[in-house]
C-alpha cells in the first residue's frame, strides 16, 4: 500500500474553490517526481537558423517526442498516480477532449489497470481518435464540444470519476513539470510562451516558472478565431464562446477557461491573439527547421513570442514549449495548402 504524498503540494485556503492559485511552488517538483519513471524526459532543441535570423535565442521543449505525442500525458499520469497513493483510485474514469488529453486518460489509465471513457466531438483528429482507442478506452462520439461537456458533466453527477483536461490541481501541476524539465536542463529564459487551451499548461507553466525561474515573463498565446482566454484576462471575468472555435489549432479549440485556471492566467505577463494565417506559418517553418513534428497549436506560442520579439531591443533568451506533435493528413493538406516557406522570418 503506498503511502500519501509528503509533499505540501495543496495551500489551505479559506477561499471558495479557484477564485485564488491552490497549489503551492512544491507542487510541480512533487508531480516530476511522482511521473518520471512513466513518461519520456522530452528534449531541448534550438534552430541556429532562427536565432541568426530573429537576432534572439529561441529554446524549444519539444513535447511532441512525448508519449501519446504531447505534454497532457503528464497531468493524467499525476493525477491517477496522485490517486493512487490516496487509496482513491477508482476502477473507471471518464475524460472529455479535443483529442490529445484523451490519449493521454487512456494510455494512462492502461497502465494504472483501469478501465476508460473518453467523449469527444466527432470533429476530431482521427489520428487522435484511432490513437485512443489503441490504447484500449471506450470512446462516446457527440455532434459538438458543448454536447461533449454537458455529457460528461451527466455522467460525473451519476457518480463516474470525471478526469477534467484543465480543472483540476494535479493535472496543472504535471502539465507544468514541461516547463520545469527545461528550467532543471540549464534553460534560463527572460521569457516563456505556451498556448492555451484550457489554460492547464499555461497554468502549470506559470508555477513551474515560480519555483525554478521566478523573473522570467510567462507569456500565453491563443488562437484568435477562439481568444476566450485572452478576453478573460483582458476583461478580468471568464468569456464563454458561443461555439466551437474551427480554428486549425484543434488543440485550442475550447469554449471557456476554468475559475481554477483563470487564477493563474490573471498572473501572466500578458497574451498574445495570434490569426490563422500566422499560425500556419510558424507550423511550417517550426516542422521545416527542427525537423520534428509540430501540431499548430504547438506553434501558436512560437507566434506569440514572435510578437513579443518585435518589442524587444536588447537580446532574449526565450521558451517556447511546443505543447504536441499529432498532426492527421486533413490537416496537413490545410497546413500546406499555400507554401510560406518563401518568406524567412525576419523582426
Amino acid at each position: 500500500m503506498m503511502s500519501a504524498p509528503k509533499d505540501n503540494e495543496i495551500k489551505n485556503s479559506r477561499t471558495s474553490e479557484g477564485q485564488n492559485p491552490r497549489l503551492s511552488v512544491d507542487a510541480v517538483p512533487a508531480a516530476a517526481r511522482r511521473i518520471a519513471p512513466f513518461i519520456h524526459r522530452t528534449p531541448i532543441i534550438e534552430s541556429h537558423l532562427l536565432n541568426a535570423w530573429l537576432g534572439h535565442e529561441i529554446i524549444f521543449k519539444v513535447e511532441g517526442l512525448q508519449k501519446v505525442g504531447a505534454f497532457k500525458i503528464r497531468g493524467a499520469l499525476n493525477a491517477l498516480l496522485a490517486a493512487k497513493e490516496e487509496n482513491k483510485l477508482p476502477k473507471e474514469i471518464i475524460a472529455f477532449s479535443s483529442g490529445n488529453h484523451a490519449q493521454a486518460v487512456a494510455l494512462a489509465a492502461k497502465l494504472l489497470g483501469i478501465k476508460a471513457t473518453i467523449i469527444m466531438p466527432k470533429f476530431v483528429s482521427k489520428v487522435k481518435q484511432q490513437a485512443t482507442r489503441r490504447y484500449g478506452a471506450n470512446i462516446i462520439l457527440t455532434d459538438t464540444r458543448q454536447e461533449t461537456e454537458a455529457l460528461a458533466a451527466e455522467k460525473q453527477q451519476q457518480g463516474m470519476w470525471l478526469l477534467h483536461p484543465s480543472d483540476n490541481d494535479r493535472v496543472i501541476a504535471g502539465q507544468g513539470t514541461a516547463c520545469l524539465e527545461a528550467l532543471q536542463d540549464g534553460v534560463n529564459p527572460n521569457a516563456i510562451f505556451a498556448t492555451c487551451g484550457g489554460g492547464g499548461l499555461l497554468s502549470g507553466t506559470y508555477l513551474a516558472a515560480q519555483a525554478l525561474a521566478p523573473k522570467a515573463k510567462v507569456f500565453g498565446g491563443e488562437p484568435k478565431m477562439g481568444n476566450d482566454a485572452a478576453e478573460s484576462y483582458r476583461t478580468g471575468k471568464i468569456v464563454t464562446l458561443p461555439d466551437t472555435p474551427m480554428t486549425i489549432a484543434d488543440g485550442a479549440r475550447t469554449l471557456h477557461i476554468s475559475e481554477r485556471t483563470f487564477a493563474y492566467l490573471q498572473k501572466l505577463a500578458g497574451f498574445y491573439e495570434i490569426p490563422e494565417r500566422d499560425i500556419i506559418y510558424w507550423t511550417q517553418w517550426l516542422s521545416h527547421l527542427l525537423k520534428v513534428s509540430v501540431e499548430p497549436t504547438s506553434a501558436v506560442a512560437m507566434a506569440a513570442a514572435f510578437e513579443w520579439l518585435k518589442t524587444q531591443k536588447n537580446k532574449q533568451r526565450v521558451l517556447v514549449i511546443l505543447s504536441g506533435g499529432n498532426v492527421d493528413a486533413d490537416t496537413q493538406r490545410q497546413i500546406w495548402e499555400k507554401d510560406y516557406l518563401g518568406q524567412i522570418p525576419a523582426l
